[in-house]
């Protein structure tokens, strides 16, 4: 029933934030309500299937915990396609119990939408906190058992420069392009904690190319950098969304790295999905620059030569129409 060296009950532990402690025949669980009766209502059926002689793998353990949660404890769960509250107040995140809140009007608006909304694109220049409020979302989000996995993909498409050949396996291959996601993740749980998420694939960091084929139930993923996506890669990814999971889409209009930035997947999906209902849209300028105070007159100072540019009037249209008819399906 606790498997191999207890690795059931830390599975428990890790994917749904309780605490579980196991003495002699008894399993005592401490934690916020729901997520403890999820983690009885999975202690049950192991303990059915031990009595059945009935041994499971690592896979079917953590789809058995999320499945139950994705149903609730009474059954119910977020697979009919609604969208409950998810929290409120200010986001509770791991390091030292530290809570995130929005700085600006528009980054507030930005964390309602992901709050109530299944799907949400986010644009704005750098240092806006798109990317950061989007982490610190889903990490409150598994945090509190409202979702059971969290992924972070970004499209590998390098800034304006050729690395050529990069040494080491893949994972060492991909990872300076997926380093911002860690910087952000960092910043919201100590590094023991990340490293057994991933290790049970509670949390994973992966390029937007492994992400085809794949269907992500009761998950928060988040799309970085998706200026550099194609419309192709923008699609593909859109149909990963299983049942129970919220999607987030960032990025920045004015930086893309493509060779024909009028195909990016970002702006396609904007002019295609502004009057979806259930799709949220979020536009930061450089009112919401967060980061030093010299970084929002650096956008500012590239502002002017970014309105010179024809895609770039475009991709700010588009996002303009998306945001004011998305927010009100």
């Amino acid at each position: 029933m606790v498997g191999v060296s207890e690795r059931n009950l830390k599975m428990l532990r890790e994917t749904l934030g309780v605490h579980v402690t196991a003495r002699e025949q008894s399993i005592r669980l401490e934690g916020e309500a729901r997520p403890v009766a999820v983690a009885r209502l999975v202690l049950e059926q192991l303990r059915v299937a031990s009595d059945e002689r009935r041994r499971l793998t690592r896979e079917q353990v953590l789809a058995l915990i999320t499945d139950t949660a994705g149903r609730g404890p009474e059954g119910g769960g977020r697979g009919n396609g609604s969208t409950a509250p998810s929290w409120e107040g200010d986001l509770d995140v791991y390091v030292g119990g530290a809570r995130v809140q929005p700085k600006t009007e528009n980054q507030g608006h930005y964390l309602d939408l992901i709050r109530r909304k299944d799907l949400v694109i986010g644009v704005g220049p750098a240092g806006t906190g798109k990317t950061y409020l989007a982490v610190a979302a889903a990490v409150h989000m598994l945090k509190k058992g409202l979702v059971q996995r969290l992924l972070l993909v970004r499209p590998a498409v390098e800034a304006g420069e050729r690395l050529g050949f990069l040494p080491g396996d893949m994972q060492a291959k991909v990872n300076p392009y997926l380093r911002p996601l860690l910087d952000a993740l960092h910043d919201m749980m100590d590094f023991p904690t990340i490293r057994r998420f991933m290790d049970n694939d509670v949390i994973e960091i992966v390029p937007l190319a492994f992400m085809r084929g794949r269907t992500l139930n009761n998950a928060v993923i988040i799309l970085d950098e998706a200026q550099n996506t194609t419309r192709g890669q923008m699609k593909m990814f859109l149909t990963r969304m299983g049942h129970g999971s919220k999607m987030i889409v960032t990025g920045d209009s004015t930086q893309i790295d493509l060779p024909d930035p009028s195909q990016s997947g970002l702006i396609d999906a904007a002019r295609r999905l502004r009057r979806v209902p259930g799709v949220g849209f979020a536009a930061l300028g450089g009112e919401d620059v967060v980061r030093h105070r010299l970084v929002q007159r650096i956008v500012a100072a590239y502002g002017d030569e970014d309105r010179d540019s024809e895609h770039a009037a475009a991709m700010r249209e588009a996002f303009e129409g998306a945001g004011q008819d998305g927010d009100e399906a």
